[in-house]
């Protein structure tokens, strides 16, 4: 079930979405880090899958957050408390829109897609018994891996990993040969952040839930490269961070079937979680609060609902057509850069360039750029065994955010042949 030709999708991509292009050095304007110099020269930041750059309503919103309205949420009568209750509820609102959740009460604010997944191992994972699987893949972010690998060594459970393809793809035949009747939990990427792959996951649920298995998207790139609908996509749970969808950092969402939420035990006690608390025992608010222990972060989950409206304003048509089109511009510059190989070349990806090159180390070529004012990621992305299966330790990855233009993919090709002249014997 593999997919067609890989590189001349993502041109065709961008020929066939139909939306009027971005204005984006008008929409640049919005970012206030982009207008900064690093080492005497402009920035160019190509790590967006890392973190995105913040438009200013954003921090404005977090600002104007702490100096007028610096209170607690649902706990007081007072007025500061009041608005920011209000401002908090309404960032829920906007997100159970954004990702077209039925229910309000669908929506978790955790501190991020890390925080998602540990809650769903523990609480989703109490569930599992001895001899039970869970199924994840080659390419996930540790945060998707490791949670669910130490609750199976708890639960005496068997933890599966589907390989990936020599282009960086599941297979999607391959993925169903790992399902059983024995499957409890699948857990997978959208897109992956070293990548840049977006999986089938649509079609990888409907695989999944043919055995009864609950389905978990790890949404953390997918949230910003795509236009998503979590009732399409037919999973159980979608995760996704604040900081990857030009939002604050320390706050993410958790999406949950409301009728599997209602049967999950609390990951955290404390705080808003609480509804009667006795010597004898304690018992439990209703969704989403049962799942939100302690104070929340107040201020950063009303800049996300600030982000995301910010993001409202885009065609999501123009914004792939933009990134697409950048994705071809990168892949055909640096396929041309001598000794430099791409890792990760499937058919459907998103705006992830990871490459290694054949006498520089990763972290060499990142010094390098950033002396030019070139900000890209390097190392293992929280994804060792994907690393592994590449027989790389490292890869360098430049990432793609709405702000890039080909003239940043010049800058990135320019300074890469200045490693290659460097590093070449």
């Amino acid at each position: 079930m593999k997919s067609t030709s890989g590189a001349d999708l993502n041109a065709r991509n961008a020929e066939s979405l139909e939306a009027a292009p971005l204005n984006v050095a008008r929409l640049r304007e919005e970012f206030p880090a982009l207008h900064q110099r690093v080492n005497d020269k402009p920035l160019v930041y190509l790590d967006s899958a890392a973190t995105a750059l913040k438009p200013k309503s954003v921090v404005d919103t977090v600002v104007d957050v702490y100096q007028r309205d610096c209170a607690n949420v649902h706990r007081a009568v007072h007025a500061l408390s009041q608005r920011a209750t209000e401002s908090y509820e309404s960032a829920r609102d906007e997100v159970r829109d954004f990702i077209g959740a039925q229910h309000r009460e669908e929506i978790i604010f955790v501190r991020g897609t890390t925080d998602a997944m540990n809650l769903l191992a523990s609480s989703l994972g109490a569930e599992l018994q001895p001899g039970d699987e869970v199924v994840v893949t080659e390419l996930e972010h540790h945060s998707n891996f490791v949670p669910w690998q130490m609750m199976c060594e708890r639960k005496g459970a068997k933890f599966v990993v589907v390989p990936v393809e020599d282009d960086g793809q599941v297979d999607l035949q391959e993925f169903q040969r790992h399902l059983s009747e024995r499957t409890r939990i699948v857990s997978i990427a959208h897109i992956s952040n070293a990548l840049g792959t977006i999986l089938p996951v649509r079609d990888m649920a409907r695989l999944a839930h043919r055995w009864g298995a609950r389905v978990v998207i790890d949404g953390a790139q997918g949230i910003v490269h795509s236009k998503v609908d979590v009732a399409a996509l037919e999973c159980d749970f979608y995760a996704f961070s604040g900081h990857k969808v030009y939002g604050p950092s320390g706050i993410g969402v958790l999406y949950g079937r409301r009728d599997i939420l209602e049967s999950m035990v609390p990951y955290q006690g404390g705080g808003d979680m609480i509804d009667l608390v006795r010597i004898e025992g304690t018992t439990f608010n209703e969704l989403p609060y049962k799942f939100e222990a302690g104070t929340p972060s107040i201020a950063a989950a009303i800049g996300l609902g600030e982000a995301l409206r910010w993001l409202r304003q885009f065609d999501w048509n123009a914004l792939q057509a933009h990134e697409a089109s950048l994705l071809e511009y990168g892949t055909k510059l640096l396929s041309e850069i001598p000794g430099l190989r791409l890792i990760g070349t499937a058919p459907r990806k998103t705006g992830v360039l990871s490459f290694v090159m054949e006498d520089a180390h990763p972290q060499d070529i990142g010094t390098v750029l950033d002396k030019q004012g070139i900000a890209i990621r390097t190392g293992h992305h929280c994804a060792q065994p994907l690393m592994e299966r590449f027989k790389v330790p490292a890869t360098a990855r430049a990432s793609l955010g709405i702000y890039n233009t080909k003239a940043d993919i010049d800058a990135l090709a320019q300074g890469l042949h200045v490693v290659h002249e460097l590093f070449a014997p």
